[in-house]
């Protein structure tokens, strides 16, 4: 699903990750850290995609109002739980980027 943004600017981080083999608990901490998520105040939408194939390689967009509601996810006791056990246990190696959306556009058919 496509996240319903507002009229930019906004913020997008970019979390792009490389998976290890180890799966158990993943799933669901995926899932808490959405629901997690669209509680925070500044929090606008997600989109996620991982290789068709099960690949190790994926990218998680998440959406904010500002560089301030960011730090405060970043922050997030719980949130700061799961990527401590991300880099022990999930991710073989990952990047996150922080921009600012200038323009967006979209087509639907």
């Amino acid at each position: 699903m496509i996240a319903k943004t507002p009229e930019p600017p906004y913020y997008a981080v970019i979390f792009t990750s490389v998976r290890t083999d180890v799966a158990e608990g993943y799933g669901d901490m995926a899932i808490r850290m959405v629901e997690l998520a669209e509680q925070q105040p500044g929090f606008l939408g997600a989109e996620s995609a991982r290789n068709a194939e099960g690949g190790a390689l994926g990218i998680t967009v998440s959406y904010w109002e500002s560089l301030e509601a960011i730090r405060n996810w970043k922050r997030h006791a719980e949130h700061q739980l799961a990527q401590q056990i991300g880099r022990e246990r999930w991710y073989e190696r990952y990047k996150t980027r922080i921009c600012r959306v200038e323009r967006d556009y979209d087509f639907e058919q």
